[in-house]
Parts: C-alpha cells; structure tokens; sequence
C-alpha cells in the first residue's frame, strides 16, 4: 500500500511540473493543481476503499475455505480415529478373549499335570497298574463289539483248569475261544529306557525286562491256551504303546519267542486293528451261513416250483377243453337261433298267404 501511494506521490509532481512548463499563468495552474489534487485524492479514497474491500473479501472467502478445509482434513481425522479405536477395541477384545483362553489352557495343563502326577502313583503300584490295564481292555473290547456283549465277549473268564482271563473272545470257528490277558511289566522297563542310569543299571534292567516278558508269555501259553477248550492262540496285551514300540524295535527275539508258544502281543491300536480283522471274519462267516440256508430255502422253493408248473399245465389243458367245448356249444347255440328264425320267419308267410285266399 505505501509503494502504491509513493508512485502516486511521483505522479502528482510530474504532472505539476508539465502544468507548470505549459501554463504561464500561476492562478490558473494553482487551480488546475488544486482540481488535480482533489481529483487524486478522491481517485485514491476510492482506490484505497476498493482495494481495502477486495482483500477483505479475498480474505474472507480464503478464511471461508480454510474453514472447510479444516473441517473436512477434522472429519476424515475423526473418521480415521473412530475406525482405529474401533480396530483397536476389537483386537484388544480379541486379546483378551486369547488371554482367557490362554488361561483356561494353562488351568487345564496343571490339571492334566496333576492327573499325570496321580497317574504315575497309580501305575507304581502293581495291583492299581493290573487294574488299570483291564479297564483299558474292557473300554476297547466295549468300542468295537459294544458294551457288554457277553455273546462275543466275556470279562474276568474263568476256565475249568481253575484260571481267570482277563478277557476271552468267542469266535465261531475255525478261530474258537481266544483268551486276553493284559501284562504290563513297567518298573524294569522304565529303568531299562532311562537315560539318566548308568550302563550297568540299564544293562541289567534290560535282562529283567526281558525275563519278565518271557515269564508272561509262559504264563499266558500254559493258562489259557487248554486243548478242547480254547484256540490253540492266546493274546498279551500291552496296555502301553511305548512298550510295545520298544519291543518291535529292540527286542524281535521275544516276538519270536512269543510266535513259538502260540501267543501274539498286542498295543492298544494293535488290539483294536486284530479285533476290528475277526469281527469283519465273525460277520462274513454268519453271512456264509446265512447263505447257505438261503441256498437250501431256494433249493425247497424250485421243486415247490416244479410241482405247481405240473399242475397249472394240468389245469391249462382242462381249461383250454372247456374253452373248446364252450366255443362249439356257441357255435351250435348260433346255428339253433339262425334255423329258429328261418321257421319263424315261414310260419309268419304262411299266414299272411291263407287271409289272402279267404278274402278273395
């Protein structure tokens, strides 16, 4: 604003200076300088006032557009924190639904923790560790032929030599009664795997793992294998997989020696898989039976067949008799009607002929 009034001031002089050089006459410039500098200063009051309200309208129209710029750049702000907050909410409700879950886990690991620590005091015991090796065979015995299924099934078997099987199969022959009996030789086992004994420990652990396993195995082939009684097979169940594990992949010996006495040793899924393989052999050998009752009732059923095809041939040739002899009495019947009517016919003729002649 001040360089605008300046160049203004530089205007006015030079202008004064031309009036001066073109006008002798004093007065008249003076009035001329006067009108001059009214005129300017109106023109510059205008300019000043239109000047002063362009920039206040330029100003208020820049102010009304940071104002909306603002509040659009606030809006989108609060927009992007509501969603933030929102995504943070749900990834801290998240958080604390895995904390709780988290939490629920690490209750049910001291749990289990415990049930392990209370397992463990029940399997040093030998009679607890007996018992809890027939539980385990009688819940796999119930899983694949179904909870007390003394027709296939019989637990705590006694037999006549005065021995009682933990379990015995009834199998229909050839397969016959098969006896289980669980085994779980696990003290010496245990020190046989563990790392932290010496040789010598592990050594003589191993030796007594293996004279405890051949001992049930002769216990098992002498008590429930009885000739005329039972199948000439018996079966060792393991109530451990890890021992069975280790007996397969150390100790073949005592497979063989197991084979040689007619006993077969057994896991829990071991089990499971032998047992699934004879109830598949039980049902394909009822279903034999079964077809072959089919086959006799088919056989009965031909020559009850044979006999009444004779007899319906019988009857055939009665009935197409009947349906002959029918046919020539209608036959007859049609010519008897016919003639009937040719009588009929003459006698009305006849008639008719002799009331002609009386008229006449």
């Amino acid at each position: 604003m001040e360089y605008v009034l300046i160049v203004l001031n530089v205007i006015i002089l030079i202008l004064l200076i031309i009036l001066i050089i073109k006008n002798k006459n004093n007065e008249s410039v003076v009035e001329k300088i006067g009108k001059l500098e009214i005129s300017i200063v109106k023109e510059i009051g205008d300019f000043k006032s239109d000047f002063s309200r362009d920039i206040r309208s330029d100003f208020d129209a820049t102010n009304e557009k940071i104002d909306k710029r603002l509040q659009l750049i606030s809006d989108k702000v609060n927009e992007r924190l509501d969603e933030n907050f929102e995504k943070t909410n749900r990834t801290f409700t998240s958080v604390l639904e895995r904390l709780s879950k988290i939490d629920e886990a690490q209750k049910k690991i001291d749990s289990l923790s415990s049930d392990i620590v209370s397992l463990q005091g029940i399997l040093t015991d030998k009679k607890t560790r007996g018992i809890f090796g027939e539980v385990n065979l009688e819940h796999i015995m119930s899983n694949v032929f179904g909870a007390n299924n003394k027709k296939i099934y019989e637990m705590q078997h006694a037999f006549n030599n005065d021995t009682i099987a933990d379990c015995v199969l009834f199998a229909p022959e050839p397969l016959g009664t098969i006896a289980i009996d669980s085994k779980f030789p696990l003290e010496n086992y245990q020190a046989m795997v563990n790392r932290k004994n010496s040789a010598d420990i592990r050594t003589n652990a191993e030796k007594m793992f293996k004279s405890d396993m051949k001992k049930h195995i002769d216990a098992i082939s002498s008590k429930y294998i009885i000739p005329g009684v039972t199948s000439d097979q018996a079966i060792l169940f393991l109530p451990a997989e890890a021992i069975f594990a280790e007996l397969n992949a150390y100790h073949t010996e005592l497979l063989e020696y197991a084979y040689k006495r007619r006993v077969w040793i057994t896991s829990p899924t071991t089990l499971i898989s032998t047992l699934t393989t004879i109830q598949i052999i039980m049902k394909n050998m009822e279903r034999d039976k079964y077809a072959e009752v089919i086959h006799k009732e088919l056989q009965l059923l031909d020559s009850e067949f044979g006999r009444y095809k004779e007899r319906w041939d019988k009857l055939y040739r009665s009935i197409e008799t009947v349906s002959r002899d029918v046919k020539d009495i209608h036959t007859t019947t049609d010519k008897i009607t016919k003639r009937f009517n040719s009588i009929n016919q003459v006698e009305m003729g006849a008639i008719t002929y002799e009331e002609d002649s009386s008229s006449s």
